[in-house]
């Protein structure tokens, strides 16, 4: 399996991103909190990343954050493809007022999208 994190697999939408608020279903494992949907005719999983202003007052700090946990996502996304269910609008939210440790984000990846597969079977 090619681990790439493609322009395709992105989500940037403004529209698709309020749906997935409003009608979407969430998981939380800390330090993170995933909004996810299925999505009818995808492709491919279609993820976001945030990391709230508020709690990062830096954009250096939050541009990492959000690094890492793009980072965490591609190296575990092919647990989602190898479901071969239902393809995902996903929206990572890091709910934590500390840096994270790169090793607790890797975990916590694993345990969500595991828990996604669980619910959409």
């Amino acid at each position: 399996m090619i681990l790439r994190f493609p322009k395709r697999e992105k989500l940037k939408s403004r529209k698709a991103i309020e749906v997935l608020f409003l009608e979407g279903r969430s998981v939380t494992k800390f330090p993170l909190k995933v909004f996810y949907m299925p999505l009818s005719e995808a492709a491919a999983n279609r993820a976001a990343f945030a990391v709230p202003k508020r709690n990062f007052k830096s954009a250096v700090e939050r541009n990492r954050i959000k690094r890492q946990l793009r980072e965490a996502y591609r190296l575990q996304k092919q647990l989602l493809a190898a479901n071969n269910g239902p393809k995902f609008a996903l929206l990572f939210l890091y709910i934590s007022k500390d840096k994270p440790q790169y090793v607790l984000l890797e975990s916590s990846m694993r345990t969500i999208l595991n828990k996604i597969i669980d619910e959409s079977n």
